[in-house]
């Protein structure tokens, strides 16, 4: 089995976030080429329902963008009614993609280089 270090997902993509009524879609997209791979199989739509459980969405789309290395997550019915109807104070869901770019990535140690922020060293 490959040695993993496990980064928060931040070290391996960025994100961005939009809205529509209630409607969110996040975007991540890897720093790294090397990265997609490991992204796909991890930030899964199950991951995605999970780290936003809180939230309650009533579902949770995720759209592929391998050209781009990127991937579009929609995520229904988890801004408190939308712009118009929200009390919360973040109503267009903008933080929401740094609460995704919290999430445990497990990444093996051939691909530290690939990822974003200091060196990790692993001792021998």
């Amino acid at each position: 089995m490959t040695d993993t270090i496990t980064v928060p997902l931040y070290r391996a993509a960025h994100s961005r976030t939009g809205d529509k009524g209630d409607r969110s879609n996040i975007s991540v997209i890897a720093w790294h080429p090397a990265l997609y791979e490991l992204l796909v199989q991890q930030v899964t739509e199950a991951a995605v329902a999970r780290e936003f459980a809180h939230r309650r969405p009533s579902r949770v789309t995720r759209y592929l963008l391998p050209k781009l290395q990127a991937m579009n997550f929609v995520l229904d019915e988890v801004l408190d009614g939308g712009v118009n109807e929200a009390l919360n104070l973040d109503s267009h869901g903008k933080a929401l993609s740094f609460l995704l770019l919290d999430l445990p990535l497990h990444v093996p140690v051939e691909l530290l280089p690939c990822l974003a922020g200091p060196t990790i060293s692993i001792p021998n």
